[in-house]
């Protein structure tokens, strides 16, 4: 590698301009190249002597990572890392780092606000009144908000955010995570603790905020929406992979749970004439729930100074791994 010039590629970005991370790099002195890729191919193509990548959607899999041999770093827009194999980066001695706290505010208000939502029935108000109807008993039952109990599925910055707002309302917390539930929520009695199955069975609605993994994949699947009550909903702000969408349009066809409120989905943008879209007691807004000016500007700028630190020999502020035969910056 030319430490004096290296090669950096965005393998994708659907945002309206680079701006910020130009303005990084040209600090730097670094150069940064938009690509168009889709595919794994397109990748090997057009980012082939990239010394880091910053990546979207485009896969990063094993086939791109074995022919890109100069790259040292893989920079996620955003938390998730689902679009990059891991291990394998691992093992080719690449770090993958992603931004988990670009938009920790702006997703836990908007799973906050889906919740009141849906809670509260304003949605189907709404599209009540639209419709000619004007009276309270279009949307029944709705209950005290303090009287009803909140499952939150992931605790990490987000979840414990939302889990934090939720209890402000006086409702009880139950919180679930993979790993566990960070201590401080439970000292400071946000939520309590508790397994799947009992989150599932007690909770008025669940949300999620797991990150997608292939242990996590539909998550909540036909078994888990069978063990929620009738009248619970599922909100879902984090990854449309945790929820097998099937199962979810099935168990609102048949009344198993009264509703969901949905950001992401497992598809998307979705294909015409998506049941779940189009359902009737499905409250959905387009992956939006990360979006503000300000986490735009955070998320994009960051990544940028993510490069930058490895390039420059540091460690990443956010690895998600620790790569085989690396130094800490190397």
């Amino acid at each position: 590698m030319n430490a004096a010039s290296p090669t950096i590629v965005i393998t994708d970005c659907d945002h309206d301009n680079i701006e910020p991370e130009q303005r990084v790099f040209a600090e730097a002195g670094y150069d940064v190249r938009l690509a168009e890729c889709k595919t794994a191919s397109d990748v090997i193509d057009q980012a082939r002597e990239a010394d880091a990548l910053i990546n979207q959607y485009a896969p990063i899999d094993e086939s791109v990572l074995a022919h890109l041999v100069q790259c040292r770093i893989v920079v996620r827009y955003g938390v998730g890392v689902d679009t990059v194999d891991v291990e394998s980066a691992t093992r080719h001695g690449v770090w993958v780092v992603n931004v988990p706290d670009y938009g920790t505010e702006e997703v836990s208000d908007h799973a906050f606000v889906l919740l009141l939502n849906v809670l509260r029935g304003v949605g189907r108000y709404d599209r009540a009144v639209r419709s000619g109807v004007w009276e309270y008993s279009a949307v029944r039952p709705l209950h005290r908000l303090r009287t009803l109990t909140v499952g939150v599925i992931g605790c990490g910055h987000i979840g414990a955010d939302f889990a934090r707002k939720v209890g402000c309302l006086g409702a009880r917390v139950l919180g679930y995570d993979t790993v566990r539930v960070p201590e401080d929520l439970v000292h400071d009695g946000v939520v309590e603790p508790v397994d799947l199955d009992e989150l599932l069975a007690r909770s008025d609605a669940v949300s999620l905020h797991a990150p997608l993994t292939e242990q996590t994949r539909h998550l909540i699947g036909a078994e888990q929406l069978r063990r929620m009550k009738p009248g619970a909903y599922l909100v879902n702000t984090s990854r449309g992979g945790l929820v097998d969408p099937a199962a979810l349009l099935r168990a609102l066809d048949e009344g198993e749970i009264a509703g969901a409120a949905l950001d992401v989905l497992e598809t998307e943008p979705p294909k015409a004439g998506d049941p779940l879209v189009t359902h009737e007691r499905v409250l959905i807004t387009p992956h939006a729930a990360w979006y503000s000016e300000e986490s735009m500007e955070t998320l994009k700028s960051e990544v940028a100074r993510e490069v930058v630190r490895v390039l420059s020999g540091e460690r990443p502020r956010s690895p998600v791994n620790e790569p085989i035969g690396r130094e800490p910056g190397g």
